[in-house]
This record gives C-alpha cells, sequence and structure tokens, in this order.
C-alpha cells in the first residue's frame, strides 16, 4: 500500500472513530437540551392523547423540556416520514401507530417500520367478537362451525371497510378456513353504532375493543365469546383468548409506540429506550391510559422491532385478501 493511501485509510479510520466517540458522548450526556415528539395525527386524537402524555412525563423524568409537534397529513405518511428522516441524535421521537404496518401495503409510501428505531410498545389494543346476549352462540367455536355451513351468510361490523376491526375480523376468519362467501362486512362509522346495529338483530357479531363494547356488557345487552389477544385481559380474566378457544395463532392488534429516526447510535437507543420504560412505568402513565379505557403493553426496542415486523406481515395478508394492497 503507498504511503499516500496508508494516510487516507487512517485519517477515514480516525474519522469513524471521532463520530463513533461523539455519539458515545452525546449517549453518556443524553438529554442535554430540550427533545421534540413528533405526533403523526391530529391535536385531540387518540394518538395526540398517547404522545402528550409520554412527552409530559418523560420531561418530568429527563428535566428537560419535551415540545410536542403535530405532524399531519397523508393519513399518517408526512408525521411517520418526519420521525424517519429526522437527525439520530437522540433529540428527536415521535409517536408511531399501527397505520404504519398499513400504509406502505395501500401504496402510500414506501416507509415501512425499518426506516425507524423502534423504542417501545406503548398501547396494545387487541380486538373482541361480540354476539347479542341473545345469540344461540355461547363461544367462538359455536360461531365459526355455524360460518362453516355451506350457503350461510354471516353479518358483522365494527369499523369502515379496511379499517382495522375489518382487517382483524377478516383474518381471523381467513384463520379458520371459513369461505368468504360466507361473511359480510357491514362497513360503519365506528363501534358504538355497529354495537348499537348488533342490538337491534341487524348483524350477527361485531369486533371491537372491549372497552369500547364495556357499557353494552355491563347492561347485559351484548357478550364476548372471545378476545384475539396474546393472553387473557386483566379487566376481563373470564373471556378467552382465540387462540385458548380454537388453537389459532392469529393476531392483529391496534399498537401505539414511540421511535426514534433511522440509524440511531444503540448507546443512545439504549438509553433513551430505558427513559421510556421508566414513563410507562409510573402510575401517572398507567393510571391515565386505564382511564381513558386504553390498554397498556410494554416491549422494549428489539422485542418491539420483532413485534413490528410480525404485525407487518399479518396487515399485508389481511389487506391483500380483502383487496386493499396496492403493488
Amino acid at each position: 500500500m503507498s504511503k499516500k493511501m496508508t494516510m487516507f485509510v487512517a485519517a477515514v479510520l480516525l474519522s469513524l472513530f471521532t463520530v463513533s466517540a461523539c455519539f458515545a458522548a452525546d449517549a453518556a450526556k443524553w438529554p442535554e437540551k430540550p427533545i421534540t415528539m413528533l405526533i403523526p395525527f391530529a391535536t385531540g386524537g387518540g394518538t395526540d392523547f398517547n404522545a402528550r402524555l409520554v412527552a409530559k412525563i418523560l420531561g418530568d423524568i429527563t428535566g428537560v423540556r419535551v415540545n410536542s409537534i403535530n405532524r399531519t397529513g397523508g393519513q399518517g405518511v408526512i408525521g411517520h416520514t418526519a420521525i424517519a428522516k429526522s437527525e439520530p441524535d437522540g433529540y428527536t421521537i415521535g409517536d408511531i401507530e399501527c397505520e404504519l404496518n398499513m400504509m406502505h401495503w395501500s401504496g402510500l409510501t414506501s416507509l415501512t417500520y425499518r426506516e425507524l428505531t423502534p423504542l417501545a410498545l406503548i398501547v396494545s389494543v387487541g380486538g373482541a367478537v361480540f354476539v347479542d346476549e341473545k345469540s344461540p352462540y355461547q363461544n367462538i367455536n359455536d360461531l365459526f362451525k355455524a360460518m362453516k355451513a355451506p350457503g350461510s351468510r354471516f353479518k358483522a361490523s365494527g369499523s369502515p371497510h379496511g379499517g382495522i376491526w375489518h382487517l382483524c375480523a377478516a383474518g381471523m376468519i381467513q384463520a379458520e378456513g371459513i369461505d368468504m362467501k360466507n361473511f359480510q362486512w357491514v362497513p360503519n362509522e365506528g363501534a358504538a353504532p355497529s354495537l348499537q346495529d348488533l342490538a337491534a338483530g341487524g348483524l350477527d357479531f361485531v369486533v371491537c375493543s372491549p372497552s369500547e363494547a364495556a357499557p353494552l356488557m355491563s347492561a347485559k345487552k351484548v357478550r364476548a365469546l372471545a378476545t384475539v389477544t396474546k393472553e387473557r385481559l386483566a379487566e376481563y380474566p373470564d373471556i378467552p383468548t382465540l387462540k385458548e378457544a380454537t388453537g389459532s395463532d392469529w393476531l392483529l392488534d391496534s399498537w401505539s409506540g414511540i421511535a426514534a429516526p433511522g440509524d440511531l447510535p444503540k448507546d443512545l437507543k439504549d438509553k433513551i429506550g430505558d427513559a421510556i420504560k421508566k414513563v410507562w412505568e409510573t402510575d401517572e402513565f398507567q393510571n391515565t391510559m386505564k382511564k381513558a379505557g386504553k390498554t397498556p403493553a410494554y416491549l422494549g426496542p428489539d422485542d418491539f422491532e420483532k413485534f413490528l415486523a410480525e404485525m407487518d406481515v399479518n396487515y399485508g395478508k389481511v389487506m391483500e385478501s380483502v383487496g386493499l394492497v396496492k403493488k
């Protein structure tokens, strides 16, 4: 190797070492200045609620100001992209939502979770299958057996076409090997009108979150057959999970989490991830979320990334089955 080349290589290595050392120093001192929390959806919505709660408690824990900024538009594309493309210096983080697992499949963007640094899952809202209290189906297997009968036609709702509960229901039914011709999704603006239609006899079942159905469950108007969650819900310990009842591994969560830009140095990822975990563990976070009808659920950086990969595959499969994937 020539002397000039040797000097060039040495300079490159020194530069890399210096950059690495700077990142390490930044991680050791973090945070030294205000942090920005980017929010992909509008003020006043569920995402805004989650993000601002995390920002408030994170500021209390770290002693620095955490500024919440809404970057709306493109059905979440603009805000999620802004998080991914920000400087990976530990001073910009953001709330990411389940739409991240949907938007690239529907052709809105090429952005995926791979272009972000996942820090923590904070909320996971699984669905549940509800029938009218007078329904003849006493458990989820009764319902599935009836749906498998040739020529049967079952109506369900819980969200608009392509919404989270539509995808949850469609994937669940496909996983059971039920002919999709036996299943009709009736689009609705949300769980409330769907549950009203169920109680009025216009639907066979509804898929939505247990918190959305809680008033009618308390009034003995509807009952849950199963939850589409990994574990039984602490608030409803008598309701079996889909896997317990049928053996099905199908899972599709409506989730919320915190992420940083892609290529965040590991030292910073670990330190910020630890700070978000402390936020999640506070009584303030737990109690505020539960009062809002949300289910706190935690995964650290590495497990959250694995979760995102699983959800991405599941969303893609079910969106393709209902004609929502654009290639």
